[in-house]
């Protein structure tokens, strides 16, 4: 009996040594792949080929960040456009039309849309300007008419002895800028008495009747009174 026990207890420390021999040496398999059967090169292959996945799937997740980078900041700049467009649309219109010294401080401002407004608007400027130009040229060429007026006047002196040509000189000494003195005769009104009858031109713009009268009753030594005769404008 201890014979077989002690035989027994040799083959299962055999059998215990092989297993666990089987256990830390034998076949082991990681994804399908057996190590000790002469495969290890197709595990090695496996390996690389995860590899060059692991850095395709970098390099896309990659770009795909940039892309998306990308478009974040595009978005930020379509967003601060529209609020720029906005701000711009609620403005009241007279603060569009803004003076000239206005317009040249905001020319640091960035205009994202008013370029074409503007040459628009200089276009309009020049075609005013040329306008205002050729008026000017056509009104500056075309002859103005000076109203003018033909006037007879009567001078009576005081009596038979007042000297009528010296009263004549003493009248064509007042001078005005668009007066012209004419002919002039003596005519008899009775007694003795003659009268001065004499002509002149003026321009109505720049001689008055009334004072053309007075200056010459100015003449007292000479002058009694002072009639028109005749008015004819020209």
């Amino acid at each position: 009996m201890k014979v077989e026990a002690l035989d027994k207890f040799w083959a299962d420390k055999s059998r215990y040594a092989l297993a666990e021999k089987q256990f830390y040496e034998g076949p082991q398999k990681i994804d399908g792949v057996t190590l000790d059967d002469g495969s290890k090169s197709a595990l090695a292959q496996r390996l690389s080929q995860l590899e060059g996945e692991n850095k395709d799937l970098k390099s896309q997740v990659s770009s795909l960040s940039q892309l998306l980078n990308a478009v974040v900041k595009r978005l930020d700049t379509v967003e601060a456009q529209l609020k720029l467009t906005n701000g711009v649309s609620k403005q009241p219109v007279a603060e569009a039309k803004k003076p000239e010294a206005s317009d040249k401080d905001d020319d640091d401002d960035v205009d994202l849309f008013g370029s074409e407004s503007e040459e628009e608007d200089g276009e309009a400027a020049r075609i005013r300007e040329e306008r205002l130009a050729a008026y000017a040229a056509k009104k500056a060429k075309k002859v103005q008419i000076i109203a003018k007026s033909n006037i007879i006047l009567d001078v009576k002196p005081w009596d038979d002895e007042t000297d009528l040509k010296v009263m004549e000189t003493e009248i064509r000494k007042i001078t005005q800028d668009g007066l012209l003195w004419g002919a002039s005769k003596f005519v008899p009104v009775a007694f003795g008495i003659q009268k001065l009858s004499i002509s002149c031109v003026v321009e109505d713009d720049k001689v008055s009747i009334d004072w053309l009268t007075e200056e010459i009753e100015k003449l007292e030594d000479f002058v009694q009174s002072v009639d028109i005769a005749a008015f004819n404008k020209i």
